[in-house]
């Protein structure tokens, strides 16, 4: 069975426009870069030449004319203009169901053909989303290289710290390269191998190769990647050295420089949705608080998680469940329950007899640590 791709929806180009024409005055071009080949610990390897050449992003537009595009997307799109262009953060705001990933997919494209962009790395909270999001990757690549020829030959892959190969291979590949890594595997410098000198990229540091192409960062779910109560996961995003950074959700926490929103509402009247629900009430003892426990904590190749036992909804009702969790996770939507707003994972700490999980908030989900073994729920 072969998958057909809608090609033609009017929103989904609203979408795709409204971040394409931020760059409108760019020319294509690129830049280049010396990527060197050094010995790591006196040896060595025949795989890369001394030098290789490697290819980024260039913007040349200044920030008053980015700024100008800026406002004059806000205004078509019925959103306030910007009066100063405070980061290179960008915010698309569109609803659950209606092609997010599709969308973001194709904006690169489209992002290539019109300027000569070519690196892209995508952001996202968990590895179920990651394999997702390579998996939308996998089945649309004959549609995407049927309406871009010029893209033929694309490359994308899922970042893996035993396989550094494949980010110098992101940094001199002349071909449109995708990136796809979760914000685990980069937001601690002091644990994750993209900041280690490596033997695997000739000796550089993956972080050095992946700053020195100025990537397009795209971003799934930004309210659950940016993390932590010292923001360790936006600290990682800026640590790219970013071209810019495109923030794609439905439940925004921070609306950078807007330049599209599809809501609720807007989905529900184009018939993009079949209705909205409105949660009800619920008496004492059924489900009607946020109820968090922590179960377990884990470490393993890096990778730092935890084991919470959560109220999660599935329809109508609301089962207690045993969820694995990172830092930076949004309890909101790992749940699907309103009675999370606002609350969401920070540090785990693994340190045997001392485990605990920091979860932080506003107001009832204000700041705690909850803490193994534990003596039973929290309420927050």
């Amino acid at each position: 069975m072969k998958l057909h791709f809608e090609p033609d929806l009017d929103y989904q180009h609203d979408a795709i426009e409204s971040v394409c024409d931020l760059f409108r005055g760019q020319e294509q071009a690129r830049t280049e870069f010396t990527v060197t080949h050094n010995a790591v610990g006196g040896r060595q390897s025949d795989m890369f030449g001394a030098n290789d050449l490697g290819i980024g992003n260039r913007l040349q537009l200044l920030d008053d004319e980015l700024l100008a595009n800026l406002g004059d997307i806000q205004l078509r799109n019925g959103l306030k203009p910007a009066s100063s262009l405070a980061s290179g953060d960008f915010t698309v705001e569109m609803e659950t169901g209606t092609g997010k990933t599709y969308v973001y997919l194709r904006t690169a494209f489209e992002l290539n053909k019109r300027y000569g962009f070519t690196k892209f790395v995508i952001v996202v909270p968990s590895v179920a989303i990651k394999e997702g999001t390579n998996k939308t990757l996998e089945i649309t690549r004959d549609h995407f290289e049927s309406l871009y020829p010029g893209a033929k030959g694309y490359e994308f892959f899922q970042y893996d710290s035993s396989k550094l190969g494949q980010v110098r291979n992101f940094a001199t590949s002349p071909a449109i390269q995708v990136m796809v890594v979760t914000v685990g595997a980069i937001n601690k410098k002091d644990v994750n191998n993209i900041y280690k000198d490596s033997e695997k990229t000739g000796g550089e540091k993956p972080i050095d190769l992946i700053k020195a192409t100025l990537p397009i960062i795209i971003v799934d779910e930004p309210q659950s990647v940016d993390g932590g109560l010292q923001g360790q996961g936006k600290q990682a995003l800026a640590a790219m050295n970013p071209l810019c950074t495109l923030r794609y959700s439905a439940t925004h926490v921070d609306k950078h420089n807007r330049v599209f929103l599809l809501d609720a509402v807007d989905a529900y009247e184009r018939k993009l949705v079949k209705q909205i629900e409105v949660a009800s009430l619920q008496v004492d003892g059924s489900h009607n608080k946020a109820y968090v426990k922590l179960l377990s904590v884990s470490n393993k190749r890096g990778v730092i998680s935890a084991q919470l036992e959560l109220d999660v909804q599935h329809g109508a009702h609301v089962r207690r469940e045993t969820m694995t969790v990172q830092d930076g996770d949004d309890l909101e939507q790992t749940t699907g329950r309103a009675v999370y707003a606002n609350c969401r994972v920070g540090e785990i700490r693994c340190e045997k007899g001392n485990e605990w999980v920091e979860r932080y908030g506003k107001g009832r989900a204000a700041n705690r640590a909850l803490a193994k073994p534990p003596t039973g729920g929290a309420s927050l």
